[in-house]
Parts: structure tokens; C-alpha cells; sequence
């Protein structure tokens, strides 16, 4: 992805470091899932719409607001080796964003403050939250108190708390504060699951400072993932308007039921463009459960490395179509190991259910129960087997799975390789003893290089005969007929990968 493309998505990012957005992902990704991707549910021809009641959404406002509250912190000012940040950066970093009281402010977003509200704080930020628990619970974004050394939550009433980070969970930007009160206001929880896409929701937030802000829009996708912005996606995508400040706001449905936390929007602009996303409850409610039993998210962990099929890898290995998760790479030792995965397997269901793609196994492996049997059913040498797997944990220093997408057109003219020795081995990351033939050079313009192979790239197969050195490569590269569909295992920065093209 181009550096251009990354500057067009942004969170709604109140309470980060230096602004009100982050940008994370581009409009040529996002515009291409919004017509129509494979990861997003469409309504069925003969769905009900609903219909706005003649009164509006009156009581659906008021039973709500009250539980979401506004979120302002006060942030660790430092600067990226951990000292205290100089008051000359400081001062440079203020004249930036428009000073004090401009509308970005040092570091969060700071719109207008009515009398009462919470002012916002020198090296802070401001979002919201949803009071989930009458004791106190809150849910809110992870990026909205992140890095905060203090936490004041302030309810609509204008009563405020001290609050107290109980979790947090990066990977799907949620966070769990704690403020000590007793009989609150709060939002029921809702089933995700059910919302349907031309449903009516309500956005609950604070935007630009402004406390119990209620928008209205309808479901415009469900199932958005692939955007870059957080590791673990299942967004709901909306049309109800969402801006700064409306981060860990609570997304509800005509029934006033807490359906996601609002955390994303698309924009060029840093403000609302008609889309937004939240993460929904099937997702976040689990997280809040295992941060309060657990003090952190627990996540069922296979170990094994993933990426999509095409139509060239699902021919390559057997498969009658496109489907699937294709296994690039099995951890040593790892629970995949054990239940006997291979590299090169197909995984197209997962406990009864079909797989759509690698982000759709990631989903359903993470929600696995840590310790429960899960069976596998895959596609090995075009051949249908199950395999039965226990689940384990996923080590915080590890993805359940690299996912990557499969090249198309590749070619070997213009690749210019070398022998695998040991200390290019180690320069490229990789452990053990050195396999394979490592990339020194992709000619411009080449089919190659319109294919994506970089130096850099260790080529470890070709039609799944082992390359261990030049002459190898040579003499299998050499067997392969111009107009072939050539399938290719590479390891690309530690990461296996199989790339499926005609030369």
C-alpha cells in the first residue's frame, strides 16, 4: 500500500498523542470493501426494513444517554526514549497544532466546553465510554486513554469520578476503566450477531466536546475487516455520524441496546464523511468479560502462519474454489503441529462452519475456548481429511497468524538470486540452518516486479521442489514451460509465504 493511500482512514483519536485522527489505511481499500467485499454481510431481498416511528427515537435517547459518559485524561508527556518531553519540543509541537486553544490543541482534540463540562487538560485528550455495569464498569477504546496518567470520567449529570484502567486490549482497541459508584445508569447489552444491514442505529457520544450527542444512521456493512486498523476486525460499518470525541461511544439499536463501541471513521478530513466504524458486542463483550476475570484477553492460538487462495493457488492445490485458508508455515511444537497441520494444507471449515478466507479462521480460532478440541477439516494433496486440535493460548509476543494475500503474474526473467549463507540467514531474520535461495535483485518493470517479489525474499520452493541453492534454482526454474502456473514457497521477512503465477 502506497504512502498516499495510508493518509485517508482515520480514528477517531481523541486521546492520543499528537492530534484528534490517526491515519491508518486507504481510500482505495476502504472504497473497494465498501462496494461490496466478501467479508460483508448484505441484508436478504425479502428483510423487513424498519420504519422511524412517527415520534422519533425520543425514548431510545433518553433510557441511553445517561450511561455514556465523557472521558478526559491527562497523558504521560514523553518523548520516544521514555524522558521527560523539553518545554522547547513542547512549545514547537503547540505553534503545529494551533497552540493551547487551537482545535487540536498539544495533543487530543479539544472542541467547545459548555459550562460545567470537564475542561480539557494541558497533554490530554477527551472521548467516551459506556457504562456497561451499575458498579461502575465502563467500556471505551483503548486509543482513548492509552499513555493517560490520570482518568476523570464525568457522567451527563456532571458528577465525576477518578477512574481506574482495569484492562486493556490493543489489538481490538478496547479498553475496561473502573470508577467506584454505585446504582448508575447503564446500557443493556445487545447481540451484534442479529443487526441485519438497513437497520436503524443511534451513535451516543461526545464529538468535539459536546456531552450526550445523539446521531442516527442505519447498518451499512457488517463484517468489515482488513481496514489496518486494529490487528483483530469485525467492524460494523455505519452511516450515523461519527466525529472526535465520539470514540468509545456506545452504538445502539432502536431498542436501546449496546450493539458496538464506536472507535473508526473514514475521512480525508479528520471529520465525518458518512462512514464509521464500531466494534460489536459479539466481539467487545467477551474481551470485557476475560479483562475483568483475567486482567487480560485470552485468545485461542492454532500457530500457524495464513494467507488467502486465489484462483491460481486453489487450482495448485486442489481446490475447487477460491475458499479457504491456505497453511504458508506450522510453528514447532505448536497445538497445529501436534494435531498434524501441514504446510500446504487447505483449511476450509473450522468446528462445522466454512471458512471464507484467513481473516475468517483468525476470527473463529480467537474465540476459541483455551483447552477445547477443535476439528479441522482440510485439503491436502486435493484430498478431504479431518484433523482434530487442541486449542492453546496465544503468547502475547505472537499473531495467531500472518496474514498475506496471494501475487498474481509472476515471472522468473529479471530475478537475480544468490546462495543462502549464514550471515545473510541471520541479516534476514531467519533462525535455524540456511535454506533456500535469497533474492538480490528484481529487474524494473519486470513480471517480476509488477508481481511484488523483492530482494530479499528467500525462494525455499518451486512446484514444491526444494531450492537450496543456485543450481537448484536453476535447474528447476529451467524445467518450468513459458504460459505454466508456477507455485512458489518464499519466506519474506521470517514469514512463510506461497505465491501462485504464470511465467
Amino acid at each position: 500500500m502506497s504512502r498516499s493511500a495510508r493518509r485517508t482512514v482515520g480514528i477517531v483519536a481523541v486521546a492520543l498523542a499528537l492530534g484528534a485522527v490517526f491515519l491508518l489505511s486507504g481510500q482505495s481499500l476502504i472504497l473497494s470493501h465498501a462496494s461490496g467485499s466478501p467479508g460483508a454481510a448484505a441484508v436478504p431481498a425479502t428483510a423487513a426494513v424498519a420504519v422511524a416511528p412517527s415520534s422519533g427515537f425520543t425514548e431510545t435517547a433518553k433510557s441511553v444517554t445517561p450511561a455514556v459518559v465523557n472521558i478526559t485524561t491527562v497523558m504521560t508527556e514523553k518523548t520516544a526514549d521514555g524522558r521527560n518531553m523539553p518545554d522547547e519540543l513542547r512549545e514547537r509541537m503547540e505553534e503545529f497544532f494551533g497552540g493551547p486553544n487551537g482545535p487540536f490543541g498539544p495533543r487530543g482534540f479539544r472542541g467547545p466546553q459548555g459550562p460545567g463540562e470537564p475542561r480539557g487538560h494541558r497533554g490530554g485528550g477527551q472521548g467516551s465510554g459506556v457504562i456497561v455495569s451499575s458498579d461502575g464498569y465502563i467500556l471505551t477504546n483503548n486509543h482513548v486513554i492509552d499513555g493517560a496518567r490520570e482518568v476523570t470520567v464525568t457522567l451527563p449529570d456532571k458528577r465525576e469520578f477518578k477512574g481506574k484502567i482495569v484492562g486493556t486490549d490493543p489489538k481490538t482497541d478496547l479498553a475496561v476503566v473502573k470508577i467506584d459508584g454505585q446504582n448508575l445508569p447503564t446500557v443493556a447489552w445487545g447481540d451484534a450477531s442479529k443487526l441485519q444491514v438497513g437497520e436503524y442505529v443511534l451513535a451516543v457520544g461526545n464529538p468535539f466536546g459536546l456531552n450526550s450527542t445523539v446521531t442516527l444512521g442505519i447498518v451499512s456493512a457488517l463484517g468489515r475487516g482488513r481496514m489496518g486498523i486494529t490487528q483483530y476486525e469485525d467492524f460494523i460499518q455505519t452511516d450515523a455520524a461519527i466525529n472526535p470525541g465520539n470514540s468509545g461511544g456506545a452504538l445502539v439499536n432502536t431498542k436501546g441496546e449496546l450493539v458496538g463501541i464506536n472507535t473508526a471513521i473514514f475521512s480525508q478530513t479528520g471529520g465525518y464523511q458518512g462512514v464509521g466504524f464500531a466494534v460489536p458486542t459479539s466481539m467487545s463483550r467477551p474481551i470485557y468479560d476475560s479483562l475483568l476475570k483475567n486482567g487480560k484477553v485470552v485468545r485461542g492460538f492454532l500457530g500457524i502462519g495464513i494467507q488467502d487462495l486465489n484462483q491460481d493457488l486453489a487450482k495448485s492445490f486442489g481446490v475447487k474454489d477460491a475458499k479457504g485458508a491456505l497453511v504458508s508455515d506450522v510453528r514447532e511444537d505448536s497445538p497445529a503441529e501436534q494435531g498434524g497441520l501441514k504446510q500446504g494444507d487447505v483449511i476450509t471449515s473450522y468446528q462445522g462452519s466454512p471458512v471464507e478466507d484467513a481473516v475468517a479462521l483468525q476470527r473463529m480460532v480467537t474465540k476459541t475456548a483455551v483447552g477445547s478440541k477443535a476439528v479441522v477439516k482440510v485439503v491436502r494433496d486435493g484430498h478431504e481429511k479431518d484433523l482434530t486440535v487442541t486449542i492453546g493460548e496465544q503468547p502475547e509476543t505472537t499473531k495467531i497468524a500472518k496474514v498475506e494475500s496471494g501475487e498474481k503474474d509472476y515471472a522468473f526473467a529479471g530475478v537475480a538470486v544468490q546462495d543462502l549463507d549464514k550471515d545473510t540467514a541471520k541479516e534476514l531474520g531467519l533462525k535455524g540452518k540456511p535454506q533456500g535461495v535469497v533474492v538480490t535483485s528484481v529487474e524494473p518493470d519486470s513480471g517480476a516486479d509488477k508481481a511484488g517479489l523483492m530482494p530479499g525474499d528467500v525462494i525455499r520452493e518451486i512446484n514444491r521442489q526444494p531450492v537450496k541453492s543456485v543450481k537448484e534454482f536453476e535447474k528447476v526454474s529451467s524445467a518450468v514451460k513459458k504460459g505454466d502456473n508456477v507455485l512458489i514457497l518464499i519466506n519474506r521477512r521470517g514469514n512463510a509465504l506461497f505465491l501462485s503465477a504464470k511465467v
